[in-house]
C-alpha cells in the first residue's frame, strides 16, 4: 500500500461509513465533490490536531461496514482528519482486528489461548477446517483470548455491514461456531452475565451483589438497589473528602500494579494544568481475565456512577471508557447505560442539580494486549499506535492529550461505591492490613464451577479452588495470567493478597486463577504463552521485540531436545528473560518470562 495520498478512491460504502462518523466533507481537500477552487481552504493547525483522536473510531467505522480497510478508504479518512497516510497505515496495521488486505465480510475469531487450549481449542480449529465449509464469505482466524474463559473453548463471529453483527459460540462446538459465522442472527442467545458468577445472589457480596439481581438495562432497578447513593455521598463530602475516604480505605489498583488509588487521585487533583481527564481501562486482554466484562454486562450503571465519582474527585469533566473490541455485548450495555444516564440528568452539564458537569465517551479497542498499559492506551485514544511512553512524566502530570489523567480499571472504580456507602474504616476492615477490601478472581480451567468469584483479601488459593470445585489430578495453577506465575498443588495455602503472593514468589496480578490437570501438556502451554508475548509485543524496544522471539525459538528447540542441548537452551532462556525484565520499557516485556521461569523452577517443566 502506498504511504502517501494516491489515486485510489473510496467506495460508496466506505465513504458513507466515514461520513456517518465525521459528517459530510466541507471542501474538496477533504474529499467533497465540489469545484477544485475550494482546495485552497484546507483546514489544518489546531483544528486538525484536535480531530486526530477520531482516527481509531474512523478505522472501526470502515472495518465494521466493509470488513477491511482499503487504500481508498484509508486515504479518504486521512484527508478528512488531515492525518499523514503513512501514520494512519501504521495505526491500522497495529491492531489485530483490522485488515488492510481484502477478506470476507465475516470473520470467525477462534480463541486458542490458555483456557481454550486446555479445553480443546486445537481440536475445535481442526474440526472447523475439516468440517463443512462455512462458505466463501467467512474468514477463520485463530487468535488470543476472547475473555470468555468460563465458557471455553470460545469463538466470536463478526459480520461487517450496516449495522455490524456479532455472535458468540461458547462453549463452542464445530457446528455452533460455523452457525455463528454463517448465520449470526440464528446463533444461540448469549447467557446472562449472572451465569459467570457462581455466587450470584449470595448475601455479603459488595462488588457482585447486583449481578443477577437487577436488570442491567434498567436505571430504575439499579437505583432501587442502592444505585447513586454513593454519588450523593460524594457530593456531600466534596472532592477532597472523596479522595480522603479512598485514601483511608487503602484501596489499591486491581489491574495488577496495585498502586494506591487515593494517592493517584490526589496527585492528579492537585495539578494546576487543566483540563483533567479520567480514563477507565476496560481493555482486559490478559489471558484468563474476564471480571471487567462481567461487571459491565451485569451491572453497567455501577461503572457509570463510579466513573462520575472519580471524575468529580479529580476535577475532570470528560471521561473515556476504553473497552476491548472483543466485547460486543459489554460495549452495547455500557453505551445504553451512558445514554440513559445522560437522558436522566446523571451525566451532562448539571448532574443531580449540583452544578457539576461530566460526560463519558466510549472508545473501542481493536485487539492489542499492549493497550492495557496506561500510556499505550492514551496513545490509542489519541489516534496513534498503541505503544507505551517513557516515564516520567507520569500520567498524573501529563497523560491523555498531555494533561493530568487518572487511569483505573473497572474493578478498581467499582470498589469506590462501597467505600463511600459503608465508610472507609468499615471497608478497610475487610481483608488484611496490606490488602484491603474484596477482590474479584477469574477462575477457569480444571474446575467444576468456573467464573468470577468475590472473596476478601486473605482467603487462600485452596479455599478459592474449593469454592470453584477443583478437579482431581491437579497439575498446576497459574496465578496472574500469562504475565503471572505457576504454583504447585502443594502450595494452595498461599494467601491471596498482594504481599502474600509476593512472599510466595508469585503474583496476584489482575486476579487470574487458572487450574490445569495432568491431561494438559505443560510444554504446550508454555509455548502458547511465548507465542502470545511474541505476537503482542509492540516492537518499540529491542529487549522485548527480540527477546520474545528468542524465547519462543528456544522453547521450540527444547521441545525437540533432551540432555545437555536442552540445558543450553534453558540457560539461554534465563539470560534472555533477565534482559527483558531489566531493560524493557513496559510491563509486557518485563513479565514475558515470568510464567516460563516459574514452570521451569517450580514445576520442573522440562525435567
Amino acid at each position: 500500500m502506498d504511504l502517501h495520498f494516491g489515486d485510489s478512491k473510496p467506495t460508496d460504502e466506505e465513504r458513507a461509513a466515514v461520513d456517518a462518523l465525521l459528517g459530510p466533507p466541507r471542501s474538496s481537500w477533504e474529499g467533497a465533490d465540489r469545484s477544485d477552487a475550494d482546495l485552497r481552504w484546507a483546514r489544518g493547525g489546531r483544528e486538525a490536531r484536535d480531530r486526530r483522536d477520531l482516527l481509531l473510531p474512523g478505522l472501526h467505522a470502515v472495518n465494521d461496514r466493509v470488513g477491511w480497510i482499503s487504500e481508498g478508504a484509508l486515504d479518504y479518512l486521512c484527508r478528512r482528519l488531515t492525518v499523514p497516510p503513512a501514520e494512519a497505515y501504521g495505526v491500522a496495521t497495529f491492531y489485530a482486528m483490522f485488515s488492510v488486505r481484502p477478506r470476507p465480510a465475516t470473520v470467525l475469531h477462534v480463541c486458542t489461548d490458555l483456557a481454550c487450549t486446555a479445553a480443546g481449542a486445537r481440536d475445535l480449529c481442526a474440526g472447523i477446517e475439516a468440517g463443512p465449509a462455512p462458505g466463501s464469505g467467512v474468514h477463520v482466524e485463530p487468535g488470543p483470548c476472547l475473555g470468555l474463559c468460563e465458557r471455553a473453548p470460545a469463538a466470536l463471529a463478526v459480520r461487517a455491514g450496516n449495522p455490524v453483527r456479532t455472535a458468540v459460540a461458547a462453549p463452542a462446538t464445530v457446528a455452533g461456531a460455523l452457525l455463528a459465522a454463517s448465520a449470526p442472527d440464528s446463533a444461540a442467545q448469549e447467557p446472562p452475565a449472572a451465569e459467570a458468577v457462581p455466587q450470584a445472589g449470595e448475601e455479603g457480596l459488595l462488588l457482585l451483589r447486583r449481578v443477577g439481581v437487577v436488570d442491567p438495562s434498567s436505571l430504575d432497578d439499579y437505583r432501587a438497589h442502592g444505585g447513586y447513593a454513593a454519588l450523593r455521598q460524594a457530593f456531600a463530602l466534596g472532592p477532597a473528602g472523596v479522595i480522603r475516604e479512598v485514601t483511608d480505605s487503602g484501596l489499591a489498583g486491581r489491574g495488577g500494579a496495585a498502586f494506591p488509588t487515593g494517592r493517584k487521585w490526589g496527585a492528579t487533583a492537585s495539578q494546576p494544568d487543566r483540563p483533567h481527564f479520567l480514563v477507565c481501562n476496560a481493555d482486559e486482554s490478559e489471558p484468563g481475565t474476564f471480571k471487567d466484562r462481567v461487571l459491565m454486562e451485569g451491572d453497567p450503571y455501577a461503572l457509570v456512577e463510579a466513573m462520575t465519582i472519580a471524575a468529580y474527585a479529580i476535577g475532570a469533566h470528560r471521561g473515556f471508557l476504553y473497552v476491548r473490541g472483543e466485547y460486543p455485548r459489554a460495549i452495547s450495555r455500557m453505551q445504553y447505560a451512558v445514554d440513559q444516564a445522560r437522558a436522566r440528568g446523571l451525566l451532562g452539564d448539571d448532574i443531580l442539580g449540583q452544578g457539576y458537569a461530566f460526560d463519558i465517551e466510549i472508545r473501542r479497542g481493536a485487539g492489542a494486549y499492549i493497550c492495557g498499559e496506561e500510556t499505550a492506551l492514551f496513545n490509542s485514544i489519541e489516534g496513534y499506535r498503541g505503544e507505551p511512553r517513557a516515564k516520567p512524566p507520569f500520567p498524573v502530570e501529563k497523560g491523555l492529550f498531555g494533561r493530568p489523567t487518572v487511569e483505573n480499571n473497572v474493578e478498581t472504580l467499582v470498589n469506590v461505591l462501597p467505600i463511600l456507602t459503608m465508610g472507609a474504616p468499615a471497608y478497610a476492615a475487610i481483608g488484611t492490613a496490606g490488602s484491603t477490601g474484596p477482590k474479584l478472581f477469574c477462575v477457569s480451567g480444571a474446575v467444576g464451577r468456573p467464573g468470577v468469584y468475590e472473596l476478601p483479601f486473605g482467603a487462600t488459593l485452596g479455599e478459592l479452588l474449593e469454592l470453584a470445585g477443583v478437579r482431581d489430578r491437579l497439575r498446576a495453577v497459574l496465578l496472574g495470567g500469562a504475565a503471572g506465575g505457576f504454583v504447585r498443588p502443594d502450595e494452595l495455602d498461599v494467601p491471596l493478597t498482594f504481599e502474600g503472593t509476593r512472599e510466595a514468589g508469585t503474583t496476584l496480578g489482575s486476579g487470574v486463577v487458572m487450574a490445569f490437570d495432568d491431561t494438559v501438556p505443560l510444554p504446550r502451554l508454555l509455548l502458547r504463552i511465548a507465542e502470545f508475548f511474541r505476537d503482542e509485543s509492540c516492537g518499540q524496544c529491542v529487549p522485548c521485540r527480540v527477546g520474545t522471539v528468542r524465547q519462543e525459538e528456544a522453547l521450540h528447540r527444547i521441545a525437540e531436545r533432551t540432555g545437555a542441548a536442552a540445558a543450553e537452551d534453558i540457560a539461554l532462556l534465563r539470560e534472555v528473560g533477565r534482559a527483558m525484565r531489566d531493560a524493557s520499557i513496559c510491563g509486557l516485556g518485563q513479565t514475558a518470562w515470568n510464567a516460563v521461569e516459574s514452570a521451569i523452577d517450580r514445576l520442573g517443566a522440562y525435567e
